[in-house]
């Protein structure tokens, strides 16, 4: 039997990072020694407190499906986390809760673009931004950065890109794959560059709370008025509090036909989120648990001094120290342009696992993940050590 796929399938690609990992991971099984830093995912527990909530929201019977958006009581923790946090006002009904993060963004391609409109993407990105504008219809505009810039996009960068079928610009502070963070000025220039335009910025901030040597992180919106407006907020908790099987992500944004769009699209695809995620979520939001993200996040900055130092030491490879999540997109240009040939060979030689720049838009780089012990970071990059040493 034909099995007639939709042609919209023919759009996606299936993610890099996933497929590196699964690799990994069956390479694992049948026996190899396989170091992987290629997994997007903190190794510490979800904190106690949030799984004792959790657990409180069973014994007492939120077990029964709640609204599509999300329960009042969760939204309320968002908007006084948004208020308290990143100086953001939103009401209730701004708010809508999403199984994760990619779930508010799939949301929002298909409730925002159509056939032909174009979508900014700052290069490198994260894989999934691409495949959600092809899918929707629209055209991913990149828009390649590099070393010199931090891997930030500039707001002349920003400008040259625009044209009048510009529909979307995706922001990702802290960034993955290169943990950069777009500071306060930089945001505001682009945010004049947006100024009279139907632009819409959609500004992933998964990572805000991984953020290192004192900075302070600078909510997008935040920015002035005229952001405010035109910017979609998305956030969640998989990464800064180790919740990601956890599924939980939120939007907000001020327009409330964009809410009641997506709110009607979710009631025919997933209906609410898991109940009891969203009741054990509240204790995060609230910052009960804020202890605990400040011990990762500690933790993380350590690792990240560690790992960048030694990758440095490696003659032909080079990293710019991030300032926030916990990744490192390491330069490898010296040696190979192919990162997926690379990545490869260094995998099946080392029993090493990162993910190849080439799946990030920026080929010549790996993406490395410093989610893992310190030992382990220390063993693998001496693996990648001796690799590059024999390379070729």
């Amino acid at each position: 039997m034909n099995t007639n796929l939709a042609k919209r399938m023919d759009t996606l690609s299936p993610s890099m990072t996933i497929a590196i990992s699964t690799l990994a991971q069956e390479l694992k099984a049948q026996g190899k020694d396989v170091l992987s830093f290629s997994a997007g995912e903190p190794d510490f527990d979800t904190p106690q407190l949030i799984k004792d909530s959790a657990i409180e929201a069973l014994n007492s019977g939120k077990t029964k499906y709640t609204a599509v958006a999300g329960t009042v009581e969760v939204k309320t923790a968002i908007k006084n986390k948004l208020k308290k946090e990143n100086n953001l006002d939103y009401n209730i009904s701004d708010i809508m809760v999403n199984v994760g993060a990619k779930h508010s963004l799939f949301n929002l391609f298909q409730a925002l673009i159509d056939e032909g409109d174009e979508v900014i993407i700052p290069a490198p990105y994260w894989v999934t931004y691409p495949e959600l504008a092809k899918y929707s219809g629209g055209i991913p505009i990149e828009v390649l950065t590099d070393d010199a810039s931090e891997f930030k996009m500039t707001a002349q960068q920003l400008k040259d890109a625009i044209t009048p079928k510009t529909k979307m610009l995706i922001l990702t502070t802290p960034s993955n794959p290169t943990g950069s963070v777009y500071s306060k000025s930089e945001l505001e220039a682009i945010g004049e560059v947006l100024k009279g335009t139907d632009i819409w910025v959609i500004s992933d901030e998964m990572y805000e709370k991984l953020v290192y040597d004192g900075l302070e992180f600078t909510a997008t919106a935040s920015v002035s008025d005229d952001m405010y407006q035109r910017t979609v907020t998305v956030n969640g908790l998989s990464k800064s509090v180790a919740m990601t099987g956890w599924r939980f992500g939120y939007l907000a944004t001020p327009h409330k036909e964009l809410i009641k769009a997506m709110t009607k699209l979710q009631s025919q695809s997933t209906s609410n989120i898991n109940s009891i995620t969203q009741y054990a979520s509240i204790t995060a939001l609230e910052g009960k648990v804020d202890e605990d993200i400040e011990m990762m996040r500690v933790q993380f900055e350590k690792r990240r001094d560690i790992a960048c130092e030694l990758l440095n030491d490696i003659d032909g490879l080079s990293v710019i120290k991030p300032q926030g999540a916990f990744y490192l997109f390491v330069n490898i240009k010296e040696i190979e342009e192919d990162s997926l040939e690379f990545c490869k060979k260094m995998l099946a030689d080392t029993g090493v696992a990162v993910v190849p720049g080439l799946g990030f838009g920026l080929d010549g780089y790996f993406r490395f993940s410093f989610a893992t012990a310190e030992d382990i970071i220390r063993d693998g990059i001496a693996r990648i050590s001796k690799f590059v040493g024999t390379y070729k």
